[in-house]
């Protein structure tokens, strides 16, 4: 066997990732009877990719630098572990090719492109030249000189983002000169954390556009072919939240003409393995919705990939595209032209990232003690009861897809899928993404890029009072359906004269109590009598009927809280303690950490006299930064935060004091 071959078979795969994306690949690799390794850093040996593979190797300490972005880890584990062939998965070291570069000089296959393809379809930069000799369109770009200093043909707004990679990091809209210079900075120092490289790319930014990429997939034989397309519009902060498949706005010609520009773009390269154009619709009306740019090429498989899966066809038959990322590794032919590649019906899939949606999208980290996912979806996860997410890599801990035989039915799907979905313990955007889905604007394709950032506050928790309402049930079950003597704890609250016995539950909900009575057919609340009806009920699980509409949710109950998902949200009620002593919590003079992370600057000293809304500090969680502001006028009383050092949820980082007057 030619161990130097571009394809060739193998036994053993190492996958050079974490999380869902490792497990997702493993089981195609199972599937294929091949042997599969994981790696783990110190943060992940109870994770469940760990347990997936055949078996695993310990590759160092927590940070990304020293175990999941070290080359030399990486490859020491494949030479210990007997792998012939490495799979990148995505993030981390899967669109850099000196790692697909050291992968193939250690006589290893590199699941993807070539590394000079890579070299030169992976930077954005390099990419656009490419597509520009290719005839393909693509967005005005600009140089910025030393200091950031914008060109005299440059005109605002603009997106300044990183050559070396994607997935919404290093990305900040510019809209005027004056905030240059901090974009790039800002965008440098998070490019450079992600990917290792600073390098900056500064673009015309398109309000109102639609992200659409083409699936590609090539072989070492000449073959490559379109797997039709995706769209990704439903960003914020640049940042994927919903894709779906097949595109729902671009009609017939579009579609042939994009198709075929990023096949004409894969050909041009000498693309092989899976890749992906990306598009940028330009959907203003003004431009008849006929105008696309070329984005980037992601040299490797898409965290969207389940989409098309869930509607290409090869031949009437489903396709997998990590099985025809092996076979193509191995030397095969796909063995299929292009007229054999069909799609049917609709797939949307939402991911799942340990977030806050509703307080900026900060990144989260924690216990989950509770996890339930639906089995009315495809779910790519890698999140148990009981497991721990660290603050040290990208946030999304899974995804939820969907399929039906057309749009609003694959919608619908995915709102019953996303109410099935529960996690407790841990901060999730369970609750944002089955808004949206939800929503008349998603369902009448009104999302563009830049809609959710514009729009901030449209979506929002719902379910409150019915989440109330189950906590409350839920309470008098747990705590009165104990005593077989009550009269609530007979299978229908029967008394032998007068009406079903009730109970009182008091609770708490944003400072304020309420008071609820629970009879075994009604619920009196502040808002009065709300019918009820048990229909079902499993450990940590209660199907209610509620004034005629059957509800669903996942309740915890403990002596002092109630916790309910309800619609995708999680709702907290205290059980007051009328023994408990009550304590102050920090007032707005303390300024404390909205997440785990790390420390990267403190910008002021304890006496300095500092403005309403000054720059505090900057904390960082999961490759994305977040600035502490000043919450008044006044003079820092004390600093409590240390850059380069790890701080909790909640830690005090700094006090700023009034002077009489002042507020």
């Amino acid at each position: 066997m030619d161990v130097n071959a571009p394809g060739r078979p193998f036994g053993t795969l190492l996958v050079a990732n974490r999380g869902e994306i490792a497990i997702r690949v493993i089981r195609s690799a199972k599937a294929m009877g091949l042997r599969t390794v994981a790696v783990y850093s110190d943060a992940d040996r109870e994770s469940p990719h760990v347990r997936a593979a055949t078996t695993a190797v310990h590759l160092g300490p927590t940070p990304a630098a020293e175990s999941y972005l070290s080359i030399e880890a990486l490859l020491r584990a494949a030479a210990s572990s007997g792998a012939e062939a490495v799979h990148p998965g995505y993030g981390f070291l899967s669109e850099r090719a000196d790692f697909a570069r050291a992968v193939t000089e250690a006589r290893l296959l590199f699941v993807g492109p070539d590394a000079d393809v890579m070299d030169r379809m992976g930077r954005k930069d390099h990419a656009r030249e490419i597509a520009v000799r290719a005839g393909v369109p693509v967005v005005p770009s600009w140089e910025i000189g030393p200091g950031a200093v914008p060109s005299d043909a440059m005109s605002f707004p603009v997106l300044v983002k990183a050559a070396a990679g994607g997935g919404g990091k290093g990305m900040r809209v510019v809209r005027s000169a004056d905030e240059l210079a901090d974009a790039v900075a800002a965008a440098k120092r998070e490019a450079a954390a992600a990917f290792g490289d600073d390098t900056i790319l500064v673009e015309k930014y398109v309000e109102h556009g639609r992200h659409v990429e083409v699936q590609v997939l090539g072989d070492h034989h000449g073959h490559v072919v379109h797997l039709f397309e995706r769209d990704c519009s439903t960003q914020r902060r640049h940042q994927k939240v919903l894709e779906e498949a097949p595109a729902p706005t671009i009609d017939a010609g579009l579609r042939a003409r994009m198709t075929a520009a990023a096949v004409d773009l894969s050909r041009e390269v000498g693309y092989t393995n899976a890749g992906t154009v990306e598009f940028l619709v330009d959907a203003d009306p003004a431009a008849s919705g006929e105008a696309f740019y070329f984005l980037e090429m992601n040299t490797r498989l898409q965290v969207e990939h389940p989409v098309t899966e869930s509607v290409v066809r090869v031949r009437g038959g489903r396709l997998d595209l990590v099985t025809e990322q092996l076979r193509v590794a191995m030397g095969e032919e796909l063995g299929y032209d292009q007229d054999a590649i069909t799609a049917t019906g609709h797939a949307i899939e939402a991911r799942v990232y340990a977030e806050d949606a509703f307080n900026g999208f900060l990144p989260q980290a924690g216990r989950a003690d509770l996890v339930r996912w639906s089995d009315r979806s495809r779910n790519d996860v890698a999140l148990d009861s009981g497991q721990e997410v660290s603050s040290a890599y990208d946030p999304m801990i899974g995804k939820v897809i969907v399929e039906g035989p057309d749009r609003e039915a694959a919608r619908g799907m995915l709102v019953a899928a996303l109410d099935d979905t529960a996690v407790l313990g841990l901060t999730t955007n369970l609750g944002f993404v089955r808004g949206i889905a939800a929503s008349s604007v998603f369902r009448d394709c009104a999302i563009d890029t830049a809609w959710l950032d514009r729009n901030p506050g449209v979506i929002e928790p719902k379910g409150r009072q019915e989440a109330a309402v189950f906590a409350a049930w839920a309470v008098a079950e747990h705590e009165i359906a104990q005593r077989p003597d009550h009269p609530f704890g007979t299978s229908d609250g029967w008394r032998l004269s007068g009406p079903d016995a009730p109970a009182t539950i008091p609770l708490i909900a944003d400072g304020e109590q309420t008071r609820w009575t629970v009879s075994w057919r009604k619920v009196v609340g502040p808002d009065g009598e709300i019918s009820t009806r048990l229909i079902s009920r499993e450990p940590d699980r209660i199907r209610l009927e509620i004034d005629g509409r059957i509800r669903t949710a996942t309740v915890q109950v403990d002596a002092r809280r109630v916790r309910v998902v309800h619609r995708g949200n999680t709702f907290a009620f205290e059980r007051p303690d009328p023994f408990a002593a009550t304590a102050a919590g920090p007032g707005d003079d303390v300024v404390v950490s909205p997440m785990p992370g790390t420390v990267l600057s403190v910008a002021v000293s304890a006496g300095d006299r500092v403005e309403e809304g000054q720059t505090l500090g900057v904390i960082e969680a999961m490759k994305m930064e977040h600035t502490l502001r000043a919450p008044f006028t006044g003079s820092v009383a004390q600093v409590g935060a240390e850059a380069g050092k790890q701080v909790a949820l909640g830690a005090v980082l700094f006090v700023i004091e009034a002077a009489e007057g002042e507020r």
